[in-house]
């Protein structure tokens, strides 16, 4: 089975210094058909205007993945934690017993575009803890690359606790790519730049895509761009 969720018709919020479309409900949307797929319970399309951000602000019991698509975000935390994570490039944040975080836009100018992907864990009451790390994008040309991962044998990939991964491809027109679906198993996609068309079916940019019930995911870029994907139990 596969459910294009299309951009226009997605969950809608916007403030001075932040725009969001919002995947599954959240904060001031609420979908009661959109709480969740499997694990994944938040996939938020953000917009952050320059020299503004999220203040410090509390989380628990949450695997929190940031993609950044354009400009960067800059984490700082209640362990003690400071990054910088630019275009492309991923952290992930355990909120488990407890972590107190902001997320800046602080470059001095242009937006920072990211996704913000939540994950429930495979356990409570977990240690927090916060990790970036760069995946330049020529090492993801014409194939996907797990970027995050809590399965096994997924090396040089983000931890994240969790039987699930994130993964990444840039494609020029044309180009496929396709993901092996185990068993029982499902995924979540969007084209963070570009169309494509996944088992037949055309996507658009920024378009969600749900797939459960098929051995594979194949995906067409009908435009070059960029695809973000989470496997899930």
């Amino acid at each position: 089975m596969i459910e294009v969720r299309e951009r226009e018709g997605l969950g809608y919020h916007k403030r001075d210094w932040l725009e969001s479309r919002f995947h599954f409900s959240f904060a001031e949307y609420h979908n009661p058909e959109r709480m969740g797929f499997g694990p994944l319970r938040v996939w938020n399309d953000d917009t952050i205007q320059p020299g503004t951000g999220f203040p410090m602000h509390p989380h628990r019991d949450m695997e929190i993945i940031t993609y950044v698509r354009h400009g960067a975000v800059t984490h700082e935390d209640s362990l003690g934690n400071q990054g910088r994570t630019e275009a492309g490039d991923v952290q992930v944040m355990t909120a488990g017993t407890g972590i107190v975080h902001s997320e800046y836009n602080r470059e001095a100018e242009g937006v920072t575009t990211l996704f913000q992907i939540w994950i429930e864990p495979a356990g409570a009451d977990l240690s927090p803890g916060w990790q970036t790390r760069a995946f330049p994008a020529e090492a993801r040309g014409g194939r996907l690359t797990v970027l995050a991962s809590g399965r096994g044998g997924d090396e040089g990939a983000l931890p994240i606790n969790q039987d699930a991964a994130l993964l990444g491809a840039t494609l020029e027109a044309g180009e496929v790519v396709v993901h092996e679906l185990g068993v029982g198993r499902r995924a979540y996609l969007v084209p963070a730049r570009g169309a494509i068309r996944v088992n037949g079916t055309d996507v658009g940019e920024l378009d969600g895509v749900a797939v459960w019930d098929e051995p594979r995911v194949t995906i067409e870029a009908r435009q070059a761009g960029e695809i973000v994907l989470v496997d899930l139990p």
